[in-house]
């Protein structure tokens, strides 16, 4: 089989990437192996323009997100499934003094295009939000599960899907591109996350393991908003409810820990004044991230057919529209990408 590019890895990274190459005209084949602490299917799915303790607008918010909704509803109409939620995000205040502080930024035009409204009161009486709390629009999630599912039904049906652990022994590389097996590519791309680590080639990066655990409870609370302070809540449309994360970078066993359960709960008792009435499942996850929180972008300094597409971390979801775009430059035209997400800026590890 002849292609443009080999990818290995199907999650976030590797999906995305593929069908930005696929609508360049593009043929892409994936190589991937789902396993139960793949972190792309574990995750959320979250998107949020304002994040963190501080409650600061996301990292290139304003590059980001105008490319979220319009990309994840085009790859909707093309796998023929439905996984783009947008809903608000309510952030509740811890003060007072927060309250005015975001009563003061409603007026900044850098934060108008994510605002919904300022909340002074309450917005529900199962909610422990006395100050009231931040509106957010250009939010929601993506049901992971079921666009990688679906991406991937799409790729079997062309005959590009391999369900298979990528062995290097069978892969070589010349001047001409690179086979493996019975592929012939143009180039191989690494969107495996961690499992880059295993390969020779990207063995040097410093890709760091960082262990999520969500649960899944049933609660008689249903709003439409996701709740998203210390953690988030996000009702499904099967009426469960999802509760996350916890972010370790100490404890990496594939296994749900009672300390990240009890560390859920504590907060979400402390957010939400009805009981848990049932924890249905406890999942876990390793997201691959970088010493400095920002993706991987590039082209091996030493093999011109290898590149990588990684280290997109908890915020997969909102970073891959846009670098997946970035990245595919790269591939088709040669565009380096910006020096903050660029390969270049590690190859002082090899």
């Amino acid at each position: 089989m002849d292609v443009d590019f080999l990818l290995v890895g199907q999650g976030i990274a590797g999906t995305a990437l593929a069908h930005r190459l696929t609508i360049a005209g593009k043929k892409v084949a994936v190589i991937d192996q789902a396993n139960k602490n793949n972190s792309s299917r574990v995750a959320a799915g979250l998107f949020n323009p304002i994040t963190g303790r501080q409650m600061v607008k996301t990292w290139m918010a304003d590059q980001l997100f105008p490319e979220i909704e319009p990309f994840y509803t085009q790859l909707e109409e093309y796998v023929g499934a439905e996984f783009f939620h947008a809903k608000p995000v309510y952030r509740p205040f811890v003060s007072i003094e927060e309250q005015n502080e975001w009563m003061g930024k409603s007026g900044d035009s850098g934060y108008q295009a994510y605002f919904h409204t300022v909340q002074q009161s309450s917005l529900y009486k199962e909610l422990n939000d006395p100050f009231g709390g931040l509106l957010l629009r250009q939010s929601g999630y993506v049901n992971l599960n079921s666009l990688l599912d679906a991406y991937a039904t799409v790729l079997r049906r062309q005959g590009l899907f391999r369900d298979e652990a990528f062995d290097e022994s069978g892969l070589s590389i010349n001047n001409r591109g690179i086979a493996y097996r019975d592929i012939t590519a143009g180039a191989l791309v690494f969107t495996n996350g961690l499992g880059a680590l295993n390969s020779r080639f990207f063995d040097w990066l410093p890709l760091k393991p960082n262990k999520g655990e969500i649960l899944v409870i049933k609660q008689d609370f249903c709003p439409e908003e996701i709740i998203n302070r210390g953690i988030f809540r996000i009702n499904l449309p099967d009426l469960s409810v999802r509760v996350g994360s916890t972010y370790s970078n100490s404890e990496l066993s594939p296994d749900p820990t009672a300390a990240a359960r009890e560390e859920l709960l504590d907060k979400l008792e402390k957010l939400v004044k009805l009981p848990v009435e049932e924890l249905l499942r406890h999942d876990t996850g390793l997201r691959p991230t970088t010493i400095d929180r920002r993706p991987v972008l590039g082209k091996h300094p030493l093999h011109d057919r290898v590149y990588i597409f990684n280290g997109l971390g908890s915020k997969g979801v909102s970073l891959a529209p846009y670098f997946s775009k970035v990245m595919s430059e790269l591939l088709i035209f040669g565009k380096e990408p910006l020096k903050e997400v660029n390969i270049s800026r590690f190859f002082k590890y090899i």
